[in-house]
């Protein structure tokens, strides 16, 4: 278990990625991926929840009696993403309903319990908060990377930006559930081919 901070977060981003080395996440990361903005806010979201919730549950966690651990863990989560939920409805209306019922699907995706069971109950609780916040970079990373394809192709913007010309024709495909899927295929099928060469 790694116990040192930077260790910690080069596990979490980079070594066991949630989504590209775990495959945690991935529904989120089809769904919202065809504009940039949509993928920034969707991971920023899942940031704070992971980061938070793992704080919260690693410090009352010689508190929690074990019969009811996993009540208490997705009680916190679930807190926490009414709270994501409600900020964006008051304060970013546009944004809440792009994203739909994915903010609040956010208390079912995977990383957020398997942060919570795996470091976050067995760690102090800078290190949870520390392993959290790194996960959900991870994460936006991915969603980012598969959202900047996806848009450029699909509308010829970044961000909303329109940045390629008017001559460009926009692939449809790029801006439907399959593009997601055939994006997040390749881009996992690159990471664990070179981490595969590595180790040849």
């Amino acid at each position: 278990m790694a116990s040192k901070p930077k260790q910690v977060v080069k596990t979490a981003v980079i070594t066991d990625n949630p989504v590209l080395r775990q495959i945690l996440g991935i529904c989120s990361a089809l769904a919202v991926t065809n504009l940039m903005l949509n993928s920034l806010i969707m991971g920023l979201a899942l940031t704070f929840v992971t980061g938070f919730s793992s704080f919260l549950i690693s410090l009352i966690r010689k508190f929690t009696p074990k019969h009811i651990r996993m009540m208490v863990q997705t009680l916190i989560i679930a807190f926490l993403v009414i709270v994501v939920d409600v900020l964006l409805r008051a304060y970013y209306p546009t944004m809440s309903k792009a994203l739909g019922p994915y903010v609040g699907l956010i208390i079912t995706n995977c990383i957020i319990m398997g942060r919570a069971e795996a470091f976050a109950q067995n760690n102090p609780p800078f290190l949870a908060l520390l392993d959290g916040l790194a996960s959900g970079v991870g994460y936006t990373l991915v969603l980012l990377a598969i959202a900047f394809v996806r848009e450029l192709l699909g509308f010829g913007s970044l961000f909303g930006f329109q940045v390629l010309g008017e001559t460009w024709t926009n692939w449809t495909l790029m801006i439907m559930p399959p593009g997601a899927f055939f994006m997040l295929g390749i881009l996992i099928w690159v990471t664990n081919s070179k981490k595969e060469g590595g180790k040849a």
